[in-house]
């Protein structure tokens, strides 16, 4: 390579690194422009400005609104949501509830059935019928389900009554406040015996016990097996109230009874095989009647 080349190349660097050095001292030396404003373009900006500026705000206020209003909406609907689902639990705890206290009740109900030997049928109280002559009450359950007139009816805490009336899916049972029914019963204490009968203010009275008899307040009053209909031993009430008169034989005795009526909601029928009752009786007397046939030959 030639000394004249050399030198030429030096030449173009040096002129190409003054003009570099040139223009960036020709920037940093630069003005910025600047508009002058008019007394014209004064006047405008200073009379739309507070325009522009209410119409910015009502659009920011609008904007703000609209959204306050969408979120209102949407919590509005979560919040009636959330209230349904707190009432849906709600009521599915108090279903449960029932649900156990029936278990109990019915329970209970079996139990109290075990002491009799009968056909028992559960069943619900439907209606209840109350006037100042009679009492009733009516049961879902008929003679497709077994029972049968003159059933024995009973709660868990004690008696009922007994089925007066039947149709085929339900019966009529009159209770033990019913005045027209007679109960057969005795004091448990000292094995008295007398008629209960519906009296008023849902208690009965027992009558035909003699007044010497020693009833005292709060004896155990339960039927006594007498006439076919209610078995042995079923609790009716509790002495309440006892009337003893200067004369007379008998003696005034209020009895109140330990089901409570006003919350009744299940019951047990006690059904009474007639039938078969009646077939033993007849044949108790047939071996009565053929053991005296063979005394006399």
């Amino acid at each position: 390579m030639s000394f004249t080349e050399t030198e030429g190349r030096r030449t173009k660097i040096v002129i190409n690194c003054a003009m570099l050095i040139m223009a960036i001292y020709s920037l940093s030396q630069r003005d910025y422009v600047f508009l002058r404003t008019s007394y014209a373009d004064k006047l405008i900006i200073d009379i739309l400005g507070p325009v522009q500026e209410s119409i910015t705000s009502v659009q920011r206020g609008f904007s703000g609104y609209f959204k306050h209003y969408v979120a209102n909406v949407s919590a509005s609907k979560d919040n009636k949501f959330l209230k349904e689902k707190i009432f849906e639990l709600q009521n599915e705890i108090f279903l449960n509830q029932e649900s156990i206290k029936e278990s109990t009740r019915l329970r209970e109900l079996i139990k109290f059935g075990e002491v009799t030997e009968r056909k028992k049928v559960l069943a619900r109280v439907v209606s209840w019928d109350s006037s100042n002559e009679y009492k009733v009450v009516r049961i879902n359950k008929g003679l497709k389900d077994g029972v049968k007139l003159q059933s024995a009816v009973t709660g868990s805490e004690g008696l009922v009554g007994y089925v007066y009336r039947l149709t085929d899916h339900f019966a009529d049972v009159i209770t033990i406040l019913d005045a027209n029914n007679r109960v057969d019963g005795t004091v448990e204490r000292l094995r008295s015996h007398g008629i209960v009968e519906g009296f008023k203010n849902n208690r009965c009275i027992m009558k035909y016990v003699n007044r010497t008899e020693p009833i005292i307040l709060n004896d155990i009053v339960m039927t006594s097996g007498l006439g076919n209909v209610y078995p042995k031993g079923i609790k009716i009430g509790f002495i309440s109230k006892i009337e003893r008169e200067t004369y007379g034989i008998t003696q005034h005795i209020e009895i109140t009874p330990f089901v409570n009526f006003s919350k009744l909601e299940e019951v047990m029928v006690l059904v009474f095989e007639q039938e078969e009752h009646k077939q033993l009786e007849w044949q108790a007397l047939e071996e009565q009647l053929n053991a005296g046939s063979e005394v006399r030959k």
